[in-house]
């Protein structure tokens, strides 16, 4: 039994409930832990068409709703506090202010964008087999950067990037130089501190596959990165989705606990 989902969305961003029944979806689970993470809101020049209108002005009344449940007197899962950072280091005073304004228990860091270019919902693959696989080498180098900076404690969805490029991800992992630049962002991973987040949201693409993928799940394991298991939730009946598979996924490659964060502190739990 996993028990912590640490990461999960509302209604707020782009989510389909609000934060109460995302907490009563997460009382039916047997969870110990819920963990709010909710998407930061975007610095200017930055757009996501996923979000709500008034996602940054409804942001701050968020984490006090949050942080009002935390003290709530209830007998299901204890909640936390998190946030999925958009990491643009082109910001980091704006990044570092708005991590200071709320106190998270943690946070996420998540590589949705490379400069300005989107990685995710809004990516264009039309480009040369060349340039899509120097953006992959350039994304790992800067997870690796997210991670030596200090400010996120656990890196989301490692390999996001093949969200609308499965195939050709899946090509450039067997490339010569490839792993050794993945190898490179993991050993930077376990030197910082930063867990590395396996998520049962792949599960729910066409893909049909973990983040991160066997490959580099298996690297992961070798260098002995730590992990938190999450489930990426967008609506009810999401949190906790597929745990049983990705516990049995973790497993494989020996992992016996999960990572959560409590006040910033690193707290394991076995599964």
């Amino acid at each position: 039994m996993i028990r912590a989902d640490i990461h999960m969305h509302t209604c707020i961003s782009h989510g389909q409930a609000t934060v109460e029944e995302m907490y009563q979806a997460a009382c039916q689970t047997g969870l110990d832990y819920v963990g709010f993470s909710e998407h930061s809101p975007l610095p200017e020049g930055f757009f996501c068409r996923l979000y709500r209108e008034d996602f940054a002005a409804s942001f701050p009344g968020y984490c006090q709703e949050v942080l009002a449940l935390k003290q709530r007197e209830t007998t299901g899962p204890q909640v936390l506090l998190g946030t999925e950072l958009d990491w643009i280091p082109s910001n980091m005073p704006y990044m570092r202010q708005l991590l200071a304004a709320h106190p998270f228990d943690y946070v996420i860091g998540s590589l949705h964008y490379l400069d300005e270019m989107s990685v995710g919902y809004n990516a264009n693959w039309n480009c040369s087999e060349e340039e899509a696989f120097a953006r992959f080498t350039y994304y790992y180098r800067v997870m690796a950067h997210m991670a030596r900076s200090g400010l996120v404690h656990i890196a989301s969805h490692p390999d996001f990037i093949k969200l609308h490029c499965f195939d050709l991800f899946n090509y450039w992992l067997w490339q010569p130089g490839s792993r050794e630049v993945i190898g490179e962002t993991l050993a930077v991973l376990r030197q910082c501190g930063v867990v590395m987040e396996v998520s049962s949201a792949g599960l729910r693409q066409k893909f049909c596959e973990p983040y991160p993928g066997p490959m580099i799940m298996d690297m992961a394991a070798r260098e002995g990165v730590l992990i938190s298991l999450a489930s990426d939730a967008h609506r009810p009946q999401e949190v906790a989705y597929a745990f049983d598979e990705l516990a049995r996924y973790a497993r494989s490659y020996g992992y016996r606990e999960s990572a959560i964060f409590i006040g910033g502190q690193r707290t394991m739990l076995p599964f």
